[in-house]
């Protein structure tokens, strides 16, 4: 068999597609060492944003409506962001016990580059994964943490981003048998292949697959999976295959219009309180065009301070790393509180911008675009000022300007630019270990 044909880092257009829909072939995608696995997942990111863009332009032309909510799409987006700040701090434990088993508990290895091998572990993790999520459907403290995954009331690519934060210490154990005899690197490849698999199936644009649907997880058996319906609870666990459901008794097909949701929906839009826990409709409060424009703009800013913490990780002090997902928690949790319009939410965003401050004051954030880095060194010259000028205006220069958001009535706009700052890398990247 011939060696991987793309290193680490060096994955071709036509790969990372192929990535997606799990069609890499056995000798594209094998590798001798844990260290020369790509990351797929992150590599994969840019392909989310084209796929959510392309879902909304179909829906809008085929429906004559957007695939989701503002809101909604948010709330998942930051479940996603807030599942994969642990990785900053620490190491997937679904590959530390996995080594660990490897290393010490192992019976026998199979060749890391035999199709055998490949094919094998493919059907390995699948069926480690159907088990897992319905173990996590039907075992009632795995079901407290992947509830988050089930709580919008939308169906569309951004809710396959809404993950849990403590799924990820319970799932591990499912696939610890495969440690006895297949490689790490092997496992690598299909955990994120499994896992990338089932973002696109997350919508509601593609119908039925046809012949396909008698052997793989589709678009149609998912929102089964998805739905509150009395036909849909606790249906459709597969992640690739349909098949483990089929032999198991837990199949369904597709049959009245899917309702989405959680049967007692959460009915908020911070990010923590979904993670941790109403009425039967939907959760929509109507908000002002310039404060859903608002929140877009700040959670896509977030996104840039969000990316620069992966990707300087290695560089950064326990204290910085700490300061930054702090901050980012407070932002996504100022951002649900002004979709949810509490009436604490001016308060609590008038805090995170003079913490926001603060912290670049302290150089514990960076502002990468240098107009903004100017903008803030000229309207904000010295840091004993801002808690006063932050209760005025939040987002702009301009001193003793009232910021229409905290201040509606007000209809002076400050024309100072906002003090925020993009990453190097862009705006996004791996938001998610991807869905359950």
């Amino acid at each position: 068999m011939d060696g991987p044909a793309a290193p680490q880092g060096g994955l071709s257009v036509s790969q990372q597609v192929r990535a997606m829909f799990y069609v890499l072939q056995p000798n594209e995608s094998s590798f001798a060492s844990l260290e020369e696995v790509p990351d797929y997942v992150n590599k994969a990111t840019p392909l989310f944003v084209v796929l959510m863009l392309l879902e909304f332009v179909v829906s809008w032309v085929w429906r004559h409506e957007a695939p989701g909510r503002i809101n909604d799409s948010i709330t998942s987006l930051s479940a996603g962001v807030l599942s994969r700040l642990p990785d900053v701090v620490s190491r997937s434990l679904e590959l530390t016990t996995y080594i660990y088993v490897w290393d010490n508990y192992r019976l026998f290895e199979l060749l890391w580059d035999s199709p055998w091998t490949w094919y094998l572990t493919f059907l390995g993790v699948d069926f480690g994964y159907y088990w897992f999520h319905r173990m996590a459907h039907e075992v009632n403290i795995l079901w407290a943490a992947h509830q988050v995954h089930h709580s919008s009331e939308a169906y569309n690519l951004s809710t396959a981003l809404r993950q849990s934060v403590l799924q990820r210490y319970t799932s591990w154990v499912f696939y610890l048998p495969m440690a006895l005899f297949i490689p790490p690197s092997v496992y690598a490849v299909h955990l994120q292949f499994n896992l990338l698999y089932q973002f696109w199936i997350h919508t509601e644009v593609v119908n039925t697959l046809g012949p396909l649907e008698l052997i793989l997880n589709t678009p149609s058996h998912h929102r089964v999976h998805h739905g509150r319906n009395p036909y849909c609870i606790d249906k459709n666990y597969g992640g690739t295959l349909i098949i483990w459901d089929r032999i198991f008794g837990t199949f369904v097909a597709e049959n009245d219009k899917v309702i989405y949701g959680l049967t007692h929906p959460i009915n908020t839009f911070e990010p923590v309180k979904v993670q941790i826990t109403g009425k039967e409709v939907p959760f929509n409060p109507r908000l002002p065009i310039y404060l859903s424009v608002y929140a877009v703009v700040h959670f896509a800013l977030m996104l840039g301070f969000y990316v620069d913490l992966f990707e300087t990780q290695a560089t950064l002090s326990q204290v910085t790393l700490l300061l930054r997902i702090g901050y980012i928690i407070l932002t996504l949790t100022s951002i649900g509180f002004l979709m949810e319009q509490r009436p604490k939410a001016a308060s609590l965003e008038a805090v995170r911008c003079s913490v926001f401050l603060a912290l670049h004051k302290l150089s514990y954030l960076k502002i990468y675009i240098a107009s903004l880095a100017f903008t803030y060194e000229k309207h904000v010259p010295s840091f004993p000022s801002l808690s006063t000028a932050f209760g005025k205006q939040c987002v702009s220069g301009g001193a003793g300007r009232k910021h229409p958001l905290f201040f509606p009535e007000s209809k002076s706009y400050s024309s100072g630019r906002p003090l925020y700052g993009l990453s190097k890398g862009g705006f996004f990247m791996n938001v998610i270990s991807l869905p359950a």
